[in-house]
């Protein structure tokens, strides 16, 4: 009988129930806090939930915050004990450039991240490297009903493997305009959405978690000092844990 390999993007056999992270940015002790929240029993390698629930990471793991080590430890664990799943995020992507010896500019907490990183191990930095190598940009989770990307997806992208969507998830569209800090000013796509599938994603930091026409943006700014939240799925219920002081001025 004829089968077709599945895209790696493509795990909608996978029905849940799940726990959707927003952006840690090295906030380990906020991850911690929070999982503990969502009824995970923690430990320093890995997570896990009592009644097999599965935690969503939506990217950007790392830098800004003060343990971005400790960050890729317990979530590397708990990816691989099947605990949990993790997209790629836009400052996953460009540490992992620069840990393959890129040129990159070290800049919004990518420093911080390397000077941390460099007091580990070469076995632990090559385990990162190869973590967040395998990091795909979007998932299409529960029979197609959730798709969580970093910085959102439009629907026409959904389950489409090419360099639009990946591009699309990881790093969004830019108006080409920047903010008073610098930033880019992102194309608020979500606006325009009307995809029957929920789409949960990060990126762009807000102040309260909205639901905009079935999407809802995770990042609410921990590392900034905001709060670090999660949605349970398929309940929809919204947990949070306020960061523990500034990390990173914005």
């Amino acid at each position: 009988m004829e089968t077709t390999e599945r895209l790696p993007h493509d795990l909608r056999h996978l029905t849940g129930p799940f726990d959707v992270v927003g952006d840690v940015h090295g906030c380990r002790v906020e991850l911690v806090h929070l999982l503990r929240e969502l009824g995970y029993e923690v430990a320093d390698d890995g997570a896990a939930h009592p009644d097999g629930r599965t935690a969503v990471f939506v990217g950007d793991l790392v830098d800004r915050g003060p343990d971005t080590p400790g960050v890729l430890r317990l979530v590397m664990g708990m990816v691989r004990e099947g605990a949990a799943l993790c997209v790629r995020g836009n400052h996953d992507d460009k540490l992992a450039r620069a840990l393959r010896g890129r040129d990159v500019t070290v800049v919004h907490g990518l420093e911080k991240s390397l000077a941390q990183l460099a007091r580990e191990s070469a076995e632990f930095r090559a385990e990162v490297l190869e973590f967040l190598d395998a990091l795909v940009p979007h998932y299409v989770l529960d029979g197609g009903d959730l798709v969580v990307a970093h910085a959102g997806l439009p629907e026409r992208y959904h389950g489409v493997e090419s360099a639009k969507s990946r591009a699309l998830a990881v790093w969004g569209q830019s108006t080409g305009a920047l903010d008073a800090r610098g930033f880019p000013v992102r194309h608020p796509w979500f606006e325009e959405y009307s995809g029957t599938a929920t789409v949960l994603y990060g990126h762009t930091p807000v102040e309260e978690p909205v639901w905009v026409n079935r999407t809802l943006c995770l990042d609410t700014g921990c590392a900034f000092g905001g709060a670090l939240t999660a949605v349970r799925w398929p309940e929809r219920d919204l947990v949070s844990v306020p960061a523990r002081r500034v990390w990173y001025p914005r």
